[in-house]
């Protein structure tokens, strides 16, 4: 679909630039940007990296052996974070529903859609065979905790903007795509940190596609996107924010190094930040120079609780080091 050169927000007014009209400019980009994904992505195999042979039987219909904590290696923080990452994968319909409506089902914006999900669909799948079949998790706890996550669904909190909507994702797929790989390192199995690079592998380039689609938002209406990345980062969560007992496992998962806020901050904000040039930006109006503004000093307050959060677990390790001598 070829579209007419379209002007900057600084000439044609940023009330001019609708959620509709954004996603009619920005169509010749996704299309660009769908056919170099489709060029680098590899196909992979989901049940080339659960291990079959190692599956047993569970109580019920087939009578079969109870599941024990010592049933598997994977360590605990292990654990709670594959359970985290499978339950915020599950929530896929939800995901789905949210950028199918807000981006459409037509034209290259909508073969994108399906193919992002078709893509996040085999994590859900490799993960829960994973832990299954290794019987790393309690089965019965894994299903209840799905059922409740899942009946909750997921509402966006970038609903209501185009712009805010394609930010977030650039952040928040990165996020994941960190999750994942620490997950991996963390988790005591080679095999499970093999499966899960073959996923942060994905992630990364969602990552990369939605990322390039905000650099060309930030050239088309550079005020309403630059606000869009400040409202985005300084109000980030994770959207896996609903799972059953988030808040515990999150703080588990900190304390563990599988994500945190030092790794928010270096790990996922700057990297797309910098990659963008958010903060060189010139020529913005007083909206995107406040939005720019409100970034910068968010960011420095961020990096502060990142350095005691840093000086509270080196002090926390320390401790437990003493004791064990």
């Amino acid at each position: 679909m070829t579209i007419a050169p379209v002007q900057r927000s600084t000439s044609l007014g940023s009330s001019a630039w609708t959620d509709a009209r954004l996603i009619l400019a920005l169509e010749e980009v996704v299309e660009k940007e769908l056919d170099r994904h489709l060029k680098v992505a590899k196909e992979w195999m989901p049940h080339e990296f659960v291990p079959w042979s190692r599956g047993r039987d569970f109580p019920g219909v087939l009578d079969g052996e109870a599941w024990e904590p010592g049933d598997s290696k994977v360590t605990p923080l292990g654990r709670v974070s594959l359970v985290v990452n499978l339950l915020t994968e599950d929530n896929l319909p939800s995901y789905h529903h949210e950028i199918a409506t807000m981006f459409g089902r037509e034209g290259a914006w909508g073969t994108w859609v399906h193919r992002w999900t078709a893509e996040e669909g085999r994590h859900g799948i490799a993960i829960r065979d994973y832990l299954l079949t290794t019987r790393a998790v309690d089965p019965d706890e894994l299903e209840r905790a799905r059922m409740s996550h899942m009946s909750e669904g997921f509402a966006s909190d970038n609903a209501h903007s185009m712009l805010q909507s394609v930010a977030y994702v650039a952040f928040q797929e990165l996020a994941t795509r960190i999750s994942h790989r620490n997950t991996g390192h963390y988790a005591g199995c080679p095999l499970a940190d093999q499966l899960l690079a073959k996923i942060a592998n994905d992630e990364n380039l969602h990552m990369v596609f939605y990322r390039n689609l905000l650099k060309a938002a930030l050239e088309i209406a550079p005020d309403q996107a630059m606000r869009a990345v400040a409202d985005v980062v300084t109000d980030f969560r994770m959207p896996g924010h609903g799972i059953p007992g988030f808040e515990r496992a999150a703080a588990q998962i900190a304390l563990g190094g599988v994500y945190n806020l030092r790794i928010h901050h270096d790990d996922v904000l700057q990297p797309v930040l910098r990659h963008l040039k958010v903060m060189e930006i010139g020529g913005l109006g007083p909206e995107g120079l406040r939005a720019q503004e409100e970034l910068g000093v968010f960011l420095d307050g961020l990096d502060a609780q990142a350095t005691k959060f840093d000086e509270r677990q080196a002090a926390r390790l320390a401790r437990v080091a003493a004791r064990k001598q």
